[in-house]
């Protein structure tokens, strides 16, 4: 969306230099039309590399979010194992027999 933004702006900030050399203007001189030129040139590749390092910089940002993402899952899914194992082996009042806890490790061997 940027890139298709600046490419907008690059086409306008051309047509303006074609019309100030075409046109000309009673109140600049062919010099400060020059001067003006030079500086909105300036201006345009200052937001071009602007926006290359915007680039890079969002292009980094999502690495380290699709980084977040898989380590967020993989813990996400050991917490879960975790709560499954604390519930299953935690007896309740009535299993807290010796009989009732030699059961449930033969269940789970």
């Amino acid at each position: 969306e940027l890139e298709n933004q600046l490419t907008a702006k690059s086409k306008t900030l051309d047509e303006l230099k074609q019309s100030l050399a075409s046109n000309g203007s009673a109140e600049q001189t062919p010099e400060a039309q020059s001067l003006r030129i030079a500086e909105l040139c300036e201006m345009k590749d200052s937001i071009v590399n602007q926006v290359a390092q915007l680039k890079a910089s969002m292009e980094s940002i999502l690495e380290q979010w699709r980084a977040y993402d898989e380590i967020y899952a993989e813990v996400s899914l050991m917490t879960t194992r975790y709560l499954y194992c604390t519930d299953q082996c935690k007896p309740s009042g009535e299993e807290a027999s010796l009989e009732a806890l030699k059961k449930q490790v033969k269940t789970l061997q």
